[in-house]
């Protein structure tokens, strides 16, 4: 995987990660809840009367934004280098690191960063280090 330089908008990434601010801030502010990608989803495996509206109305949300990107802006293509069983398995494995870290890069990294939470700066620190680490490992060592 390698960086498009020539079709790198900052401009985009600002107001992108603007948004996400933005959301999450009114999401914590007028419901009091916390963006956490993982435990939104989780949470639709745990009956609990009135606590399933908004966390589907989050989720729908999550799906139909790329098509109604579509109606202002072209997408990116998609271009994926490996296997959908290393998808599968990876995917797994980022599941069990929600599970074992009591959060996702959405709930630690934007929210709890942003609470100034010292678990989720731990939390942030040990999965983007692992991260790093994978990607040195996967691409550079064994190929």
């Amino acid at each position: 995987m390698t960086i498009d330089w020539t079709h790198f908008t900052p401009g985009l990434a600002l107001a992108g990660g603007m948004v996400i601010g933005i959301a999450t801030a009114l999401l914590l502010l007028l419901a009091g809840r916390i963006a956490g990608i993982s435990g939104i989803v989780g949470g639709l495996f745990k009956l609990h009367k009135g606590d399933m509206g908004w966390r589907i109305a989050f989720i729908t949300g999550l799906i139909l934004a790329p098509w109604l990107w579509q109606l202002f802006n072209k997408l990116p293509p998609i271009q994926i280098d490996t296997s959908y069983a290393v998808l599968a398995i990876a995917g797994l494995i980022v599941g069990l690191g929600t599970r074992y870290g009591s959060g996702c890069t959405s709930g630690h990294g934007v929210c709890g960063l942003s609470r100034m939470s010292p678990r989720s700066a731990v939390a942030t620190l040990t999965f983007m280090s692992t991260g790093v680490v994978t990607v040195y490992l996967i691409r550079h060592l064994l190929g």
